[in-house]
């Protein structure tokens, strides 16, 4: 049996809701092996991160050449990056010519649930090559205002913005958690575009959501399925797992991965 092989780059949640936590669980139930080049450790919880180390590039990059060299590459998932430097050296990375056919999916992470900060302007400057070496990328809508440079008050405004990302050579947007017309809505601009609506579930135990879903799709792909098909299986799985949410903490709490 061929085991697709998801590389996660990304950051270390120490309560377990997000980061290469989530992303580890979420690659393993979907029927993917999942490895791993850790950017950051964070010390977090469901009330928010109290510390952030990030861990140098070159480890970054070692990390990435142990697996790429021995196991193989099917798809990558990219969340949390400690700085402006891992940015560019991972994009230099994913441009090599063992990884530069690679899908890869790019969660530009920048603020946790919590509400805590998690990049700063240097390195959310940087994404841009990300952006445009990224297969889909996926940002919730504050995310994409930040890269677009303007305020999503509208449909046409989430539309403007994903298109001005386009035009600069970004691969294909999927917006999510537009909540424009009493639904949850993600709009995935793309040669073929899609939208999914869905009710929202009421719950607070939802730390994870964005790398749970960045990483389904990931699997979806390094398992060939088409775009929007991974999306909409990555879709329904973060729906079951925050609606088997265990619970726990005080704060935004982790979903349940069963």
């Amino acid at each position: 049996m061929t085991v697709a092989r998801i590389l996660i780059i990304a950051g270390s949640d120490s309560g377990g809701g997000a980061g290469i936590q989530a992303d580890i669980k979420t690659v393993t139930l979907l029927g993917g092996h999942a490895m791993t080049a850790v950017t950051a450790l964070t010390a977090q919880n469901t009330l928010g991160v109290t510390a952030v180390h990030a861990v140098p590039a070159e480890m970054v990059i070692a990390q990435i050449d142990a697996v790429a060299s021995d196991i193989g590459v099917d798809a990558v998932k990219i969340g949390m990056i400690g700085s402006a430097a891992t940015v560019e050296a991972v994009a230099d990375r994913l441009d090599a010519p063992d990884l530069a056919q690679v899908p890869v999916v790019f969660d530009p992470v920048m603020i946790a649930t919590s509400g805590s900060r998690l990049a700063d302007e240097a390195t959310i400057a940087a994404f841009g090559r990300l952006l445009r070496r990224a297969t889909v990328s996926t940002p919730n809508l504050d995310e994409l205002a930040a890269l677009a440079g303007q305020s999503l008050a509208s449909v046409s405004d989430v539309d403007a913005a994903a298109a001005s990302l386009m035009a600069q050579g970004a691969g294909a947007i999927l917006a999510t958690g537009a909540r424009f017309g009493g639904e949850l809505e993600d709009r995935l601009y793309a040669a073929t575009s899609c939208n999914w609506r869905s009710k929202r579930i009421d719950t607070i135990h939802d730390h994870g959501t964005g790398c749970t879903l960045a990483s389904g799709i990931a699997t979806g792909l390094a398992q060939g399925m088409p775009l929007s098909d991974a999306i909409a299986r990555a879709r329904d799985f973060v729906r079951k797992a925050l609606l088997a949410a265990p619970g726990f903490g005080a704060g935004h709490g982790p979903m349940g991965f069963i």
